[in-house]
């Protein structure tokens, strides 16, 4: 029986965030949305695992191949990864045994203008 490849890919999300902080005066919602979102980039871990998805050579990084790079194990790499995810920083595509993560440019863009004067 021939075997089957399941691929899976998370939705890109909408981009909500932010209102930017010199614009102005957030409001609760905003700030708790934006400050939610900074908490994830705030880990070194995290914010080099997406400088390392952002610049990779196709646009796309295994996590096969991130873990030795970041120094981590292969545990705490998916952990750090599914926080990235879940803020919608990048996507998700699983490929056979392993996930391929990508950046999601709207999102970055999103958290820039709102710190950008």
């Amino acid at each position: 029986m021939p075997s089957t490849k399941r691929i899976e890919r998370t939705a890109e999300p909408t981009v909500t965030c932010c209102a930017s902080v010199t614009a102005d005066a957030l409001d609760e919602a905003e700030a708790t949305e934006l400050a939610a979102l900074l908490k994830v980039l705030a880990d070194p871990a995290r914010l080099r695992l997406l400088s390392l998805i952002s610049t990779a050579p196709n646009g796309e990084a295994c996590a096969c191949d991130l873990g030795e790079v970041v120094g981590r194990s292969q545990p705490t790499i998916s952990h750090h990864l599914a926080m990235l995810v879940e803020a919608g920083l990048v996507t998700r595509e699983q490929r056979g045994r392993w996930a391929w993560y990508r950046p999601v440019p709207a999102q970055l863009a999103a958290v820039r203008d709102a710190l950008a004067p």
